[in-house]
């Protein structure tokens, strides 16, 4: 088994998805660390299944081309990436390290329909050297940004934590064992590779980021690209929810924000707002968090928003417990199940964010381990089945408000393993994930991000033209 870091769960990216912009962006980025420094007379880049038949839509072009060009996605200044392709397609030539390489988008990313049978994201790399040999790197994007290469094992099967964890039952035993908390067992595993000032800089450096993602989708409007004319909706209900009230900066939002009314119906509306602030932002190429997808980013910051804003917390400490719990959690659904809308459907994208964010919530809420668990399997339980069908292949309808029912959902689920006892409960973890795999399995691949199958086929067809 893979031994996964909280700091592979939680991944700063750009949109508006993880596996199909992401992952695809880090192999090219792996392409280019190979051969920066070879000869190189062409490349060509062919994307296969999933990744061909919404990859417009998710940009992945973009994506390779950007990552061939040496941009990372947690650097990038993404105001610059419309400008960067458009040159790039007028130029018809790539900067390939210190090389300049003739590349024409049209010709050299190829889109074949065609399905590999190792995982149905998958990238192939054709790299012409001016020797005259031909080499071929092939990619799996397996969800998350998590990327495998052909013939490689699984990443970190070297790492050595000191409580490996492949299942609910593990975590159960070594929290058990040192009668602590679940984010405590998580925190030493971290400690086996990094420092805790590293740690606790690191936490807090992606929820800086995760906030500054709310704050600006709060604070943008207008249409989202890709043809479907999406109106942006967080700007008008952050707008209407403060009542016109006046501030300079993010710090005076906040206070605004958390000084606002706190009956249901407000709170509601303000974990929707800043759920969709998120995903309009990943929608229209922002920076977000991986969490654990760019297609569900929104779910685990609307959540941690609104315990940081409606709640009592204890600040920093709680951000870091929220994290660490919420990480622990997403990385059993990947080892046990999928984290690939492509293999599992929107189940495996915002059914685990659901689960993660009411792993997190309960603990933060003063949960025991047991409740923890079982809120994470409550969320994931209402979310067995949802299908990946997006439509024209853009990570808008119904992506978007998906992720507020996510979020929704999670606060649901925590609040029912709050007000219950472990031993009533009668489906476990470990269960649902095995659950969900076995759903993923079942479903036909025209509900799982190929936009052939449920609202993506039958809206499509009222739609006009893109």
């Amino acid at each position: 088994m893979e031994r996964i870091s909280v700091f592979d769960m939680f991944k700063v990216g750009v949109g508006p998805s993880s596996s199909h912009t992401v992952g695809p962006w880090r192999a090219a980025l792996d392409v280019l660390a190979q051969y920066r420094d070879r000869e190189v007379k062409s490349i060509q880049v062919k994307l296969f299944g999933s990744l061909a038949k919404t990859g417009i839509g998710h940009g992945t072009d973009v994506a390779v081309m950007l990552g061939l060009s040496g941009y990372d996605p947690t650097t990038i200044d993404t105001s610059q990436i419309a400008f960067l392709i458009g040159r790039l397609q007028a130029e018809k030539s790539l900067p390939f390290g210190t090389q300049a390489i003739a590349f024409d988008p049209t010709e050299d990313i190829q889109f074949l329909k065609k399905f590999l049978p190792t995982h149905p994201n998958a990238l192939r790399f054709v790299i012409k050297l001016k020797d005259k040999n031909i080499a071929q790197e092939t990619y799996y994007s397996i969800g998350g940004g998590f990327i495998k290469k052909e013939g490689e094992l699984p990443m970190h099967e070297d790492r050595i934590f000191p409580f490996p964890i492949d299942s609910e039952k593990d975590l159960m035993q070594w929290v058990s064992r040192e009668n602590c908390s679940i984010d405590a067992i998580v925190l030493q595993n971290e400690l086996s590779l990094n420092s805790p000032e590293t740690i606790r800089h690191q936490l807090l450096s992606i929820w800086k980021t995760m906030e500054d993602c709310i704050y600006k989708g709060c604070h943008t409007e207008g249409i989202l690209p890709g043809g479907l004319s999406v109106q942006r909706r967080a700007y008008h209900l952050n707008k209407k929810l403060l009542k016109g009230l006046n501030y300079g900066n993010k710090s005076e939002w906040l206070d605004a924000v958390r000084s606002s009314e706190k009956s249901f119906s407000n709170m509601t509306r303000w974990i929707s707002c800043f759920a969709l602030a998120v995903n309009e932002e990943n929608a229209g190429f922002g920076r977000v968090v991986t969490a654990p997808t760019n297609g569900a980013a929104g779910v685990i910051p609307a959540v941690l928003m609104y315990y940081l804003s409606f709640c009592q917390h204890q600040g920093d400490d709680d951000i870091i417990r929220f994290l660490l719990t919420a990480g622990e959690i997403g990385s059993l659904f990947k080892k046990g199940s999928t984290i690939s809308a492509a293999m599992g459907g929107c189940q495996a994208e915002i059914g685990v964010s659901s689960s993660m964010a009411a792993a997190g919530l309960t603990a933060c809420e003063g949960g025991n381990p047991h409740q923890v668990v079982m809120a994470a399997e409550i969320a994931m339980e209402h979310h067995l089945g949802l299908t990946c069908d997006p439509i024209s292949g853009l990570v808008q309808i119904p992506c978007i408000e998906r992720n507020t029912m996510g979020a929704m959902k999670a606060i649901t689920a925590s609040q029912l393993a709050l007000s219950g006892e472990f031993t009533h409960s009668k489906i476990r973890l470990d269960g649902i994930i095995k659950t969900m795999w076995e759903t993923a399995k079942d479903m036909h691949r025209k509900y799982k991000e190929t936009s052939e199958g449920g609202l993506a086929r039958h809206i499509s067809e009222m739609l006009p033209e893109c």
